[in-house]
C-alpha cells in the first residue's frame, strides 16, 4: 500500500468516530507523525509498513494507559504504567510490528504483555496472539483490556521460557531487554520465523535485534537500532 493512500484510509477509518471520540484527533496526529518518520528506503530495516500504521490508527492507545497519563496517550513516547514498567513508544511498537510481519492465521508469541497495547496491535493485524506477563497485577489488567479480542490469549508467567504448550510460533516479539537471546524462545520459533528482541544491559542502551530462522533451522541475527527497554525479569 502506498503512503500517498494512507491519509485517505485513516480518514475513512476514523471519520465515524470523530463526533464521539475525543481522542480521534490526537490519534490521527500521532499516526501522521509516525507516517512522516516511516518514509525510507524500501529495504531499510527501520522503515514502518503503512499497513501497520492503518492498524495502529484503529487501536485506542488511551485505553491502555493509566488515568494519570491520559493527557499524554497519543504522544510519541513511552509512558509509565506502574510496577516500574512502561508502555512502549508508538514508533517502536510500529517498528517491531513491522519487523515480525503479522498476518491473519499466524501464531505470535509476545513476551511482556505490559499494558496490552502491543498485543492489541498484533491482534488487529489478524494474527493469533499468545502473550505472557510476569507481573501479576499488570497481567490481570491487560487480560481485562484485551477481553474483546478472541484471537488473544494471556497468562501470567516467566516469559524467558516461552509458551511451550502453544509452540511453535510464526513470530515472537519480546518487549523487555534480555542479556542474550533466550534459547527456549529460539526453540519455539518455527523454521522461517522471526524473533524481535532488545538485547543488552538494563543500565546501558540496548540493541533491537531481528532474528530469523531459515527452513533448515539456521539462525541469522541483524541489528536494527539502539533502544532502551525495561529488563526482562524472572528466575533465569
Amino acid at each position: 500500500m502506498r503512503y500517498a493512500a494512507l491519509a485517505a484510509l485513516l480518514c475513512c477509518a476514523l471519520a465515524p468516530a470523530q463526533t464521539r471520540d475525543p481522542y480521534a484527533a490526537p490519534r490521527r496526529a500521532l499516526i501522521a507523525e509516525l507516517q512522516a518518520e516511516a518514509r525510507g528506503d524500501a529495504g531499510s530495516l527501520t522503515r514502518i509498513d503503512s499497513d501497520v500504521l492503518v492498524v495502529m490508527g484503529r487501536v485506542p492507545r488511551h485505553l491502555y494507559v493509566p488515568k494519570d497519563e491520559l493527557a499524554h496517550a497519543y504522544e510519541n513516547r513511552p509512558l509509565a504504567i506502574g510496577h516500574g514498567q512502561t508502555i512502549s513508544q508508538p514508533y517502536i511498537v510500529a517498528l517491531m510490528t513491522t519487523l515480525v510481519q503479522p498476518r491473519a492465521g499466524q501464531r505470535i508469541l509476545e513476551i511482556g504483555t505490559g499494558s496490552g497495547y502491543q498485543a492489541a496491535v498484533l491482534a488487529e493485524s489478524g494474527a493469533s496472539v499468545h502473550s505472557i506477563e510476569i507481573i501479576e497485577p499488570l497481567a490481570a489488567q491487560a487480560a481485562q483490556r484485551l477481553r474483546g479480542y478472541r484471537n488473544v490469549v494471556t497468562r501470567t508467567g516467566d516469559g524467558y521460557y516461552g509458551w511451550k504448550d502453544a509452540a511453535p510460533f510464526d513470530s515472537i516479539i519480546v518487549t523487555a531487554a534480555a542479556s542474550s537471546i533466550p534459547p527456549p524462545l529460539l526453540a519455539q520459533l518455527k523454521p522461517g520465523g522471526r524473533l524481535v528482541i532488545p538485547v543488552g544491559s538494563s543500565f546501558f542502551t540496548q540493541t533491537l535485534l531481528l532474528v530469523q530462522k531459515d527452513a533448515q533451522g539456521r539462525v541469522r541475527t541483524r541489528q536494527i537500532l539502539p533502544v532502551r527497554f525495561v529488563p526482562l525479569t524472572g528466575g533465569h
